[in-house]
């Protein structure tokens, strides 16, 4: 799985790496950074962090690798957000971007890749650091005890409660996450 994460928008975002930013713009990045590593050691996908290089940047986009992440610095002129949209409709399916943008969010889901709120992102990077899994989450105490409190079996009706293709796409992907 490709991880496209809007870089900014995630550290703004964030209740652990917000205050950084505000301190200091690079100490938020590097914080940033140093968690996406571990996330992408015990996970395994592919993430590129894109930052918006509008103002302060080259002259020429800047792409590193840093603890196993794409870290990309868009050119001087161009938003983080363009990039996104440039990478993802050059990317295989079953990509996933990680914005609050509407905007982007918007543009991103007609290429075909899924959305994933900097919110949900963040709350499934804790849990998975938490837990410091490889593989698939466990299923929610929740679900379990709900399946175990029903009398007997549930009822479905036909095609309309089965979720459309793009919702089935969506929940496999989100349980690799």
């Amino acid at each position: 799985m490709w991880i496209v994460i809007d870089g900014y928008n995630l550290i703004r975002r964030s209740p652990q790496f917000q205050p950084l930013d505000r301190r200091d713009l690079q100490e938020g990045r590097d914080a940033l950074l140093t968690v996406l590593g571990t996330y992408r050691r015990l996970k395994g996908h592919r993430i590129t962090v894109v930052f918006d290089g509008w103002e302060r940047g080259g002259m020429s986009e800047q792409v590193r690798l840093t603890a196993g992440l794409q870290v990309v610095f868009t050119r001087r002129g161009e938003r983080a957000d363009q990039a996104i949209l440039r990478f993802v409709e050059k990317a295989p399916s079953g990509a996933v971007v990680v914005t609050s943008d509407r905007a982007v969010a918007h543009d991103v889901s007609r290429t075909g890749a899924l959305v994933l709120s900097t919110e949900e992102f963040h709350e499934r990077l804790d849990r998975a650091l938490r837990e410091g899994d490889g593989g698939e989450f466990q299923k929610d105490d929740e679900d379990d005890e709900s399946a175990a409190e029903s009398p007997g079996p549930r009822r479905l009706k036909g095609p309309a409660r089965r979720p459309s293709k793009q919702a089935k796409r969506l929940i496999t992907t989100l349980k690799r996450l």
